[in-house]
This record gives C-alpha cells, structure tokens and sequence, in this order.
C-alpha cells in the first residue's frame, strides 16, 4: 500500500487547485482521474462552449450591422467551429496531467474507491491518505423513459462532426438554453421540451421573458409541460412522445441538470452523502473531518461553477496548510449565454421587492450609448440598493456582453462600495460602465 499525505479524487478545476499549492509547500500528494484530466469545464462543459459561442456572437454582431455599415450576415461553418474547439481542447488532458507530474505529485488513472475511512483502491492499486479530497464532480442527468439510450448530453453535443438538422433539448436551464441558442444560431431547427412553464427558475422572471422573446425571435420553439414518456428510434432520427405530444427530431440531449455520481462507495468510508451531494462544514469537512468534499459534488446553496470549485480548493489548501478560518464565500455572480446574455449577482430584484431594507432601479438602456452603437435589439440593468448604507446589494444585466458589467457590480458589492463612490469613479469611455451614471 502507498502512503500519501493528501489524495485528491479528481483532476478538474477544483481538485488542481488544492492539489497544486499542497505539493509546493511540500506535502505529498496524489490525484486520481478517471475520465479527461482537466475535468468537465475544459474538456467539455464551458469552455468549449464558450468557444462555440464565440462564433454565435460574431454573427450575432454582424447580423445587428446590416443596417449600420454591413453588407450580408456570415454563416456558421459547423465542422470548422467544431475543428476550433477541439485544436483546444485535444490538448488539455494530457497537458493538465503533465503538469500534475511535473509539479511532483503522483497522478492515476482510473476510478477510485473508498476500501475504509483513509484508503481508495484504483485499479488493484491501495492509496491510503492522511487526508483525502473529494472533488468527482456532477453526472449529467438523462431522463429515465423508454430508449432513454437515444437520449444523448451536453458531452455530445459539443463534439458532434456535423450540425443535424432538427435538434430537441429537454430542460429549460444553463446548458439547454445555451446550447438551443448556439445550435439556432448555426442554422438547426430547435426545441426546447420543457418539464414546467417556467425557464430558469434561479434567474428573475423579467430578464429569463426578455430571453426567451429573443429566442424565440430565432425561431426556437418552446414547447411547456411536456412529460416525456417514451423515445423511439426513426430511420433518420427520434421520435419523443408524451401525451398529446409527438415531436420527431434527428438528435435529441437531455439537459435536465447534474447530480452527483455515487461510484466513490462512500459508505466504505462512513462517509455522509445524499442524491444532491455531499454534506460539508463551514471547513469543506464532510462528517470525517479528515475527507473534504469541494466543487459541484458538494450539496450547498452557492452556485455549481467552475470558479467555486476553485474557490473552494484553494481554500481546502490553506486549511489544510494551517488557516483555520471557516470558508467565507464572496458575492458569487451567474451568467447565461445565450440570443441574450442574461448576469445576475447578489440580491435579485424579486427578493428586494418585497422587502423594505432595499430599493430596485430598474430601466430599459437599448438607448445608452453603448448598446446603441452595437445596435442592440435589447438592454436592461437592474440594481438592488441598500436603503441604509446607499451600497449595491445586487444586479440583473440583459444585453449582449453582460457579463462584463455584472463583473463591474460583483466588484462594487464584495468590496461594500457605496454607489456615490462608484459614481465618482471615472471609467473607460465609452462603455457600458461609464453609462452607469444614467441608471444610478
């Protein structure tokens, strides 16, 4: 059996980012991976979606300049946008694992397994660890029902050689939005099969309705309600039917959320666990003060995001290298990409209304500057104030490039910046940010 000071289950954002400083102050460590080193994010989560998307927004730009100085709107070369993403992403698996080595830990392929409250076994191999890390991620959940088997995920999707036809997406959340709106965008018909009525339940109702308008401007088809009860395999495709409901499409991805995977065998390790993760402290302890849980496997409130997970890894990190402090998270900010981007960070606008600590400013802004010179066919911001103390208590921004004004916001929030002082503050202009003044 080897012995380690620190095993660390997971070769993603989280797990490296306590891995890493561990092994520079001396502690031996080993990670264990059991699919892509690098994890979902790089490999295939957001940032070859990003990628992808980053066509989406070009065309998206031109596309709103025809009438402003443009003459014809690009199209979307599928096998070339698929042949960007991956001279990407080939390379991070065995760069990330290269790295591992190079830094002096111990890397290994293969799934772990608790044999008792200190050790794993990976392959035929035992590890046994002073500490161990948990950091295995979220599975992509796909809906039980007859030929589930046809029903294929977000992994798919971006790694498909060509863009079929007719394409259905079952969930209305983060991925089946953005990946609806990268699939209309690169010339699919799409459609969006919906469990409720209600599209991104975590986001304020006004932004996900200005969303939807704009998706549906692009002629993707939302279709609420819908209880999937069976798919059936067609000469050319697949046949989803629910009662009173047949949709026949050539590919369909379930995008209905994650959960954590169970093949860790935690009870082994007397280790707590539920179907929404793993239990943790205000340490990242779970029950066993010596196994830690970070990053989406982790039942918690904050956002399931790959800068959490590094958050939280770095913090396991100095935990474990003496900080005794509990984990204090920032503000955390949310984005959705998709015809519109949709940011949110803080106290949403929903909450404030009906709490008299705080006041809502909310406009319409397609007519700032700097959404009218890019010709947007929609903007809005929404900031939360806090009555007493004059400070940003949180924000909606609905406008193509909204992330870059939100992380404005999150920035005024983490560091209790009253709004006069952003106010005072003299940014690049033009921008979104030196517009500011008008809404504040």
């Amino acid at each position: 059996m080897q012995e380690y000071d620190v095993i660390v289950i997971g070769g993603g954002p989280g797990g490296l980012a306590a891995a890493y400083p561990l092994a520079q102050a001396g502690k031996k460590v080993l990670v264990v991976e059991r699919d892509l080193w690098g994890g979902t994010c790089p490999n295939y989560g957001c940032d070859p979606k990003k990628m992808l998307y980053s066509a989406v927004q070009a065309k998206s730009y031109a596309a709103r300049m025809t009438n402003a100085g443009l003459n014809g709107i690009p199209d979307i070369n599928w096998p070339n946008l698929m042949d960007f993403k991956r001279r990407y992403t080939i390379k991070v698996p065995a760069g990330t694992r290269g790295g591992v080595t190079k830094a002096g830990m111990t890397a290994v392929d293969g799934v772990a397994r608790f044999v008792d409250d200190r050790t794993i076994i990976v392959n035929t191999e035992y590890y046994r660890g002073q500490d161990i890390i948990i950091a295995t991620g979220v599975q992509p959940v796909v809906p039980q029902i007859k030929g589930h088997n046809l029903i294929k995920t977000s992994r798919e999707f971006l790694d498909m050689d060509q863009l079929p036809q007719r394409i259905a997406f079952i969930g209305a959340g983060y991925v089946s939005m953005e990946l609806a709106n990268i699939a209309a965008s690169a010339g699919a018909d799409v459609h969006v099969i919906m469990h409720g009525d209600r599209a991104l339940r975590a986001f304020p109702t006004a932004a996900v309705s200005a969303l939807q308008t704009a998706m549906v401007a692009k002629r993707i088809h939302f279709h609420e309600n819908v209880e999937l009860s069976r798919a059936e395999e067609l000469p050319n495709g697949v046949r989803l039917t629910a009662p009173g409901f047949t949709l026949d499409v050539q590919r369909v991805f379930a995008a209905m959320g994650r959960l954590p995977d169970q093949a860790l065998t935690l009870a082994r390790g007397h280790i707590q666990a539920g179907t929404r993760g793993i239990p943790v402290n205000e340490f990242m302890q779970t029950n066993d003060p010596h196994v830690y849980a970070i990053g989406d496997v982790v039942n918690k409130k904050q956002p399931k995001l790959t800068p959490v997970a590094g958050f939280e890894g770095r913090y396991v990190a100095e935990h474990l290298l003496g900080n005794q402090q509990p984990i204090q998270y920032p503000v955390i900010p949310t984005t959705v990409y998709g015809a519109l981007e949709v940011s949110q960070v803080g106290v949403s606008p929903d909450a404030a209304a009906d709490d008299e600590r705080y006041q809502v400013k909310a406009a319409e802004v397609t007519h700032w500057y700097t959404y009218n010179r890019t010709q947007e066919s929609f903007a809005s911001v929404t900031v939360v104030e806090e009555k007493a103390t004059g400070r940003i208590a949180g924000a909606v921004v609905v406008a193509s490039g909204a992330e870059s004004l939100v992380n404005l916001l999150t920035m005024a929030i983490n560091t209790k910046t009253p709004t006069a002082e952003v106010l005072r503050m003299v940014f690049a202009y033009p921008s979104a940010a030196s517009d500011l003044s008008y809404l504040l």
